[in-house]
């Protein structure tokens, strides 16, 4: 249980991190407020893909991860434009 608590913080600082790359432009948000929602991604990625059926497969998981990373994205692009640029 501790081990996939782990997993999941850390997937998801990789998957917010990642969102926040692949976005365009700069994005005014904390890159703690980054992987907290690339946690949060990951958490409903992963319970979307075990209600879809294809989160538990051979090897590493590529359709879970890339749900997790839209998932992210949206994420990220959502609080960035909610919250007020400074400057």
């Amino acid at each position: 249980m501790i081990g996939s608590i782990i997993s999941a913080l850390i997937i998801g600082a990789i998957i917010g991190a990642l969102a926040r790359l692949i976005l365009p432009g700069r994005q005014h948000i904390s890159w703690a407020l980054t992987i907290i929602v690339g946690i949060v991604a990951a958490l409903i990625g992963t319970l979307i893909a075990h209600w879809l059926g294809f989160a538990n497969t051979r090897g590493i998981d590529w359709w879970e991860h890339i749900l997790q990373l839209v998932l992210a994205i949206i994420g990220v692009g959502a609080v960035a434009a909610r919250r007020p640029t400074s400057g």
